[in-house]
């Protein structure tokens, strides 16, 4: 993807090519002559010897354009991720859009639709069991923070039920200073080495500033880490209009520019060619009821737009979309799931995260995850667009029947009915009244809880060879060891 080019831009634009210009200008503006800050002294002195003007004392590192230009430029222009047995499985460029369960809701619902409860370790692992059999979700993620492990070993140990339960390639993140070190040990004895890892990355981690324009401490070494490490970056910038952000859209899309390069920047001083996702975390602050909503309409005009402006820096781009405000998996779930993932992708958003999330981020539903599925697959299918080439605008059959003519009969249609169109699975219900009364009449919800049930009692996930499970495993066992945690719910023994 070129850089400083408007090349790549998405079939939906939210700002025109001045406006982008624009706000890269003032972006620029407000890195060097207003700073951010980064709270950590290894940060800003690494920022300081690459020549932005450090205030140890305020801890505000003022970027000059140069350096910031000179960033942008080191940032590879696409990805490829690997899953957990080095096969190439995602590709981050172009347009291309590819989704991933929702990451960080502290609660899980019950199959029951409305009993909610604090996440548990036994949760993540059917999480990812049925995350792997969800053909249009083609990441997995840390998805769920686990009341029944200790704080200080979370980040890993979430890492290592992935690990167990699937080989797609995952989305995580830490929120320790020591988390990105451990992980990273996790994945180097499943790739067979830190230079295999280096070579086949499996991994994309979150690592998000504090708006308005600050890093903690926590996030400054989670990017110096990573860079060092050869670990993929994805940036989660969090504007929040009117709270966290200015209550203008173009003034929210501003900061998250800001923010987002001085990250960038950072990365790339560690180590150039660090490969980086341009992503974020829109909320629109709603001051009726003080709530944080990621898939207001609002947050996805955000999202399109800073997608249009990391496009022309020439990266890859993530957002969160294809969630829920919903307490419940209803039709206030559907519309927004659908709305918000149908227009990231139609952005051309390469990593939408949040299928499965409910509550403003909240709560994880393994059935809203696989009606999801199903919304992602239209989504993927409108993103094919529509083929006219000489056999699909079928002049010669049309001719050929002429009026009245018969096409339920041909080979043409015989060889295109399921290629065509997506075929969405049972909980998408298109049998008639009369089928649906005689099946028991059951709700969309019911038939994803059967497919979910289904999943977890037959289905079987590609196992780690005996070897590496038992290298990872020894690794766990000795970050447990260095934490001083005796004991974990699912292992290791």
């Amino acid at each position: 993807m070129p850089k400083f080019s408007f090349e790549r831009q998405p079939k939906y634009r939210v700002l025109s090519e001045d406006q982008i210009s624009t706000i890269h200008e003032k972006a620029l503006h407000i890195l060097e002559h207003t700073g951010v800050k980064f709270d950590s002294d290894e940060a800003l002195k690494i920022l300081k010897d690459h020549g932005a003007v450090v205030d140890f004392d305020r801890q505000i590192a003022q970027i000059p354009a140069r350096l910031v230009l000179d960033s942008i430029d080191k940032t590879p222009e696409s990805l490829q991720l690997y899953d957990r047995e080095g096969n190439p499985s995602v590709c981050l460029d172009g347009n291309s859009a590819h989704f991933a369960p929702g990451s960080a809701p502290i609660h899980f619902m019950e199959s029951d639709g409305t009993t909610v409860r604090p996440a548990l370790a036994r949760d993540l692992k059917n999480i990812s069991r049925v995350n792997d059999a969800l053909a249009n979700i083609q990441l997995q993620s840390t998805a769920v923070n686990l009341s029944d492990v200790p704080k200080v070993i979370g980040d890993s140990y979430r890492l290592y039920l992935l690990l167990k339960n699937s080989p797609k390639p995952i989305v995580s993140g830490a929120f320790s200073v020591h988390g990105i070190t451990d992980m990273r040990d996790m994945l180097a004895a499943v790739a067979g080495g830190e230079e295999e890892l280096r070579e086949k990355p499996r991994v994309l981690f979150d690592i998000c500033p504090s708006p308005p324009l600050k890093w903690t401490h926590i996030s400054c070494q989670n990017i110096i880490d990573c860079a060092r490490f050869g670990l993929p970056i994805e940036t989660i910038s969090v504007p929040m209009p009117g709270a966290a952000s200015p209550a203008t859209l173009a003034g929210s899309v501003l900061l998250h520019t800001v923010e987002t390069l001085s990250g960038i920047v950072l990365a790339q001083c560690v180590c150039p060619g660090t490969p980086m996702v341009y992503g974020g975390a829109p909320m629109y602050f709603d001051m009726r009821h003080s709530t944080t909503s990621l898939n207001a309409m609002e947050s996805e005009l955000i999202s399109a737009a800073y997608a249009q402006i990391g496009k022309f820096y020439g990266m890859p781009i993530h957002t969160y979309a294809a969630l829920s405000d919903s307490k419940l998996v209803d039709a206030q779930a559907g519309l927004e799931t659908g709305m918000s993932g149908l227009l990231a992708l139609q952005a051309g958003i390469n990593v939408i995260s949040g299928t499965g999330v409910l509550e403003f981020c909240n709560t994880f539903s393994i059935e809203k995850l696989v009606m999801d599925n199903e919304i992602c697959g239209m989504a993927l299918r409108v993103a094919q667009g529509i083929d006219c080439s000489e056999e699909t605008l079928a002049v010669d059959l049309i001719s050929d029947l002429g009026p009245g003519g018969d096409y339920l009969s041909t080979e043409h249609t015989f060889h295109w009915f399921k290629k065509e169109p997506y075929m969405p699975a049972a909980i998408i219900d298109r049998r008639s009244r009369n089928s649906w009364e005689e099946a028991g009449s059951p709700s969309t919800f019911a038939l994803a809880r059967e497919k979910a049930e289904n999943i977890l009692t037959g289905h079987q996930p590609v196992a780690l060879d005996a070897e590496r499970d038992r290298t990872l495993d020894r690794t766990v066992k000795r970050i447990m060891k260095d934490l001083q945690v005796t004991e974990l719910p699912l292992g290791p023994s």
